[in-house]
């Protein structure tokens, strides 16, 4: 979600198969720029714990989710630490693959850790990772081409007013693109968009029975305005585009509007990376026929897996990385607009809330997201963007490579969705679905 190509480069990227000595913490992660900046920043834990030497494998995120969940299921012990979402900490902490995130010291401060936060990195009370940050979706834009094309951004607009918005931003004699949106192909990146924006046109993956969705109207419609509007007034490419790619296109100066992860408002704002630092606004993610499940819940957090050789440093870093302590440090490095958003109470005082113009979007969004309850119909499952069950790993990409080739003129929206259902309904099928109780 999250440029870093060249600090990837730059950075410490050790090999997997790498040997570990008894104090070596090996962490894999993804190439976001604030697990970027906890990378440089680690300098300091490692000072404080000279020994402990900390290994780095920074990936791409579709890459990471792919190691990391052939690493912990076949108990490859490659990894001491695992970056991973609430997905992976509610699933694999209920197969006991990761460790128990207990004993914090009192310092941690777990109950400064908003509850929605702790709860979707829990099962049965038990908590399975610690929240690096939290993020909500929101809707980034250009102020001053707002202005100046005469148009003025509602406070909870609608996608069919975004999709209009863009007709009149969009100029590709100037690469200026009126809107840019994931079109990169996984369950955790184009599709983590898409079903917001299918929530929010009253779509849903499953009916009550578990039934799969995609011949029903509510998806063509969405599917419909989310391909046209990318066609003709996205990017070129857009199909590659995840949330490191459309951060550079909208901090280069190429997009009027972004929808996407409310952590990147540290870096549209930072005037070292984005061009449009000083002319960026910030609004709800849009709704359309309901606000149920427009704006997704997602936390990049840390755990440790059951089969880590190193738990116990593990885990001292682990602490560390989420604390307070970490916070104060992102601050006085790198200023208090850059502290990992969306996890602590505390974040959210005057100063943060100055620095940063984006935080009280952010906040409101996270308080009003109800992941148990996430779509205008009733369903049988949890999670907003995606959908709290074992098979929806494979089963979100695939459908997400069938969108991504509408979206590329390789097939029609109807061949798609078609193939969606097809897919998704024998792969639940042979899941077993719908379950006895």
């Amino acid at each position: 979600m999250k440029t870093s190509a060249k600090l990837l480069l730059a950075g410490t990227c050790l090999s997997i198969s790498a040997i570990a000595s008894a104090g070596d913490v090996t962490i894999a992660t993804v190439n976001n720029s604030d697990m970027i900046r906890m990378q440089k920043l680690s300098k300091t834990f490692e000072e404080q714990h000279p020994d402990i030497k900390l290994k780095w494998v920074v990936l791409e995120e579709n890459v990471l989710r792919q190691r990391v969940t052939t690493d912990i299921a076949t108990k490859g012990g490659q990894f001491d630490v695992l970056t991973i979402g609430m997905y992976e900490a509610s699933l694999w902490g209920a197969k006991g693959w990761l460790k128990e995130m207990k004993d914090l010291p009192a310092n941690y401060a777990l109950d400064d850790v908003f509850p929605s936060v702790r709860d979707g990195l829990s099962v049965d009370g038990k908590l399975f990772a610690l929240p690096f940050y939290a993020e909500s979706s929101i809707t980034y834009y250009r102020k001053d081409l707002f202005k100046a094309a005469g148009l003025t951004m509602p406070e909870r607009p609608t996608w069919t007013q975004i999709g209009e918005f863009a007709d009149k931003l969009t100029d590709k004699s100037k690469e200026q693109y009126g809107l840019c949106l994931r079109g990169k192909p996984g369950w955790g990146e184009n599709m983590a968009l898409i079903t917001t924006v299918a929530n929010a046109f009253g779509a849903r993956w499953f009916d009550e029975n578990w039934k799969a969705q995609f011949d029903q109207p509510e998806w063509k419609n969405a599917l419909n305005f989310y391909v046209n509007a990318m066609k003709k007034n996205g990017p070129p490419g857009a199909s590659s585009n995840g949330f490191n790619e459309n951060l550079a296109l909208f901090n280069s100066g190429k997009c009027a509007m972004w929808v996407d992860a409310s952590v990147a408002g540290s870096f549209v704002t930072d005037k070292s990376q984005s061009k449009v630092a000083d002319n960026v606004g910030f609004t709800y993610a849009p709704h359309e026929v309901t606000d149920k499940g427009s704006a997704w819940l997602y936390s990049w957090a840390l755990g440790i897996p059951a089969s880590a050789k190193n738990s116990k440093d593990a885990q001292a870093f682990t602490e560390w990385a989420t604390s307070k302590e970490y916070a104060a440090l992102v601050a006085e490095k790198d200023g208090v607009a850059n502290v990992p958003p969306g996890t602590r109470a505390s974040t959210y005082n005057d100063a943060y809330a100055k620095a940063a113009p984006f935080s009280t979007i952010t906040l409101e969004s996270l308080k009003a997201v109800t992941p148990k309850a996430p779509t205008l119909k009733p369903v049988p499952y949890v999670g907003i963007q995606l959908v709290t069950i074992p098979e929806f790993q494979s089963i979100g990409t695939a459908v997400g490579q069938q969108f991504a080739a509408a979206l590329t003129g390789q097939s029609t929206v109807d061949a798609a969705l078609a193939a969606a259902q097809t897919a998704t309904e024998r792969d639940m099928k042979r899941a077993g679905y719908p379950k006895k109780n």
